[in-house]
């Protein structure tokens, strides 16, 4: 398989789980695996907020789409790079269980995010040309 059909279903991939994912919390048609203690309480602190979580879905919504679409590629792993180390934060330290599906996500930003290295060039500089 060459480098732009594997790019190509990363992608995808990624895509597709963001999508799903992001739609799940608004439709509840997956069924959540039951979660530690702890990780429960953070949770419901995230939900007592309110905002928090329709944003945060719709912004995986969004980033899902853009990546399904092939658009705005770049774009959409800056504003998911967060989201994804939350999701392995959380995976990590509160529910260790559930590291598949973190680490499947953290390996294909990373990769992805290298194949789209030059998009960066202007945003890794350390003194940004304002002419």
């Amino acid at each position: 398989m060459d480098k732009e059909k594997v790019v190509l279903v990363m992608r995808l991939l990624l895509g597709l789980i963001f999508l799903v994912f992001g739609l799940n919390g608004f439709f509840s048609f997956l069924q959540m695996p039951p979660m530690p203690e702890e990780a429960m309480s953070f949770l419901g602190g995230l939900m007592g907020a309110g905002y928090f979580f329709p944003v945060l879905k719709v912004t995986e919504i969004i980033c899902g789409a853009l990546l399904l679409a092939g658009i705005y590629v770049p774009l959409a792993l800056v504003v998911l790079a967060p989201v994804i180390l939350n999701i392995v934060l959380f995976h990590l330290f509160l529910a260790p269980g559930g590291m598949l599906l973190p680490v499947v996500i953290l390996i294909l930003e990373l990769g992805l995010a290298y194949h789209y290295r030059s998009a960066w060039d202007g945003v890794l500089q350390k003194k940004a040309d304002i002419s």
